[in-house]
């Protein structure tokens, strides 16, 4: 049975929020290993990690455009329909968040502003073999195509074969896609941000990923820019007596089978209801394919708190920063304003966090490990750059040079001062 703690086990809380999938010592060597390998000798290192790592024999890294183009004719038609529809509430719900630069006078008369630009180049990555998710490559290419970026490649290991599941190829072509490279793990990550022979260097690297994945993408930062290091997913749910223990169990366990160290807690302020619970996720674990998953996970990171009060369950809510939080409340827009740290959250009995994973519209890339206390989910503003623009006439100049050179003195930057005082 999941454990029941009391809001006040700080041990307990300390313990689910440390939990990292980085602290991998020699892992970080041997993905920088990997990394020089393929800056040095290109193309020759990915086609020999592509047999060593995913068994793929191939001769070619790029995923012919006509294979791309008629992937959707080997996967069901009703599975497109619904990417269809998925990719069209995306890019919807994307499209809101565009904005427009602006230059504009100001009070000396002179002229400021700033420039949106999309970037020129992105590459996302989207695992392969078991963790297949067609629904990645929608969430990481269609904020991109809003924003106006010139080239989205993507990269995805190859099977046993050499090829790539047309459920993944025909995301790809759905959601505006370029160019597909079949590479994987760290290697693709290193090609994507120091180019090779065949694969082009890119300006941003999104997409999730495994340990190697993860650490080759803060390996590379700076070289390009990357989304975020994603780390095991996460579900926090704020219950009360309204709520229902087989929808609340239900939530839970949907992450809960994503990997060991994925976090699944339940806060709420009733001891009965959180029994319940636990006895639902009991029942519902036993019939669920990768149980041995669940059970680990709820072990380790899983947690029932039981709080004097919802004010309690919001405060350790806000600590916690989850990556996904559900209000399974009688109000929960009443609870919204309350909610100061949080990837997405989710309101009432009827808005499930799958519902967002899936077919919403917002994106399901969110910030992990505690980190939305800082950061927000994908969109549109990670594929544009900004450019501020200055525009002084003589006037304006000299209203503001005396104390701009002063300044620069002040900081002991008498060239700086310099370049000031020559044109009064």
């Amino acid at each position: 049975m999941l454990r029941i703690i009391k809001g006040g086990d700080t041990e307990a809380l300390q313990k689910i929020s440390k939990r990292s999938q980085l602290d991998y010592g020699d892992t970080a060597r041997i993905v920088g290993d990997i990394i020089s390998d393929v800056r040095e000798r290109g193309d020759a290192a990915l086609f020999e990690y592509a047999k060593k790592f995913d068994g793929a024999d191939i001769s070619e890294l790029e995923v012919s455009r006509d294979d791309l183009k008629n992937a959707h004719k080997e996967i069901g038609a009703d599975i497109l329909r619904i990417m269809t529809r998925s990719a069209g509430r995306v890019r919807e719900f994307h499209e809101k968040q565009k904005r427009n630069g602006y230059i504009e006078p100001f009070a000396l008369g002179e002229l400021m502003g700033q420039l949106l630009r999309p970037l020129e180049r992105v590459g996302v990555y989207v695992p392969g073999g078991q963790a297949m998710y067609p629904s990645s490559v929608i969430m990481n290419v269609i904020p991109a195509k809003v924003a106006g970026v010139s080239e989205i490649i993507m990269a995805t290991p190859p099977d046993k074969k050499g090829g790539v599941s047309p459920l993944i190829l025909a995301a790809a072509e759905l959601s505006g896609v370029d160019r597909v490279f079949k590479m994987g793990g760290a290697q693709a990550v290193a090609a994507f941000a120091h180019g090779t022979q065949s694969v082009p260097k890119v300006d941003k690297i999104t997409g999730p990923g495994n340990i190697y994945v993860a650490l080759a993408k803060r390996a590379v930062y700076g070289y390009v820019s990357i989304d975020s290091i994603a780390g095991p997913s996460e579900i926090l749910i704020i219950a009360d007596e309204t709520a229902n223990p087989v929808f609340v169990a239900a939530d839970l366990l949907s992450q809960a089978e994503h990997d060991e160290l994925a976090a699944a807690i339940l806060i709420t302020v009733s001891e009965e209801f959180a029994r319940e619970v636990a006895a639902e996720l009991q029942k519902m674990t036993a019939r669920l394919p990768r149980k041995e998953i669940i059970q680990k996970s709820l072990e380790n990171y899983g947690a029932i708190i039981v709080t004097e009060s919802i004010a309690e369950a919001v405060t350790i809510a806000n600590r916690l920063a989850p990556e996904h939080l559900e209000l399974c409340v009688g109000e929960p827009f009443h609870l919204l304003p309350a909610i100061k740290n949080a990837g997405a959250v989710f309101l009432g009995n009827y808005t499930p966090e799958p519902l967002g994973d899936y077919m919403a519209g917002p994106n399901h890339v969110l910030p992990t490990g505690g980190t939305a206390r800082f950061f927000s989910p994908l969109g549109v503003d990670d594929f544009i750059k900004k450019t501020s623009v200055l525009s002084f006439g003589k006037s304006a100049f000299e209203t503001l040079a005396a104390d701009c050179a002063e300044f620069a003195e002040a900081e002991g930057l008498f060239a700086h001062a310099n370049s000031i005082r020559v044109r009064l």
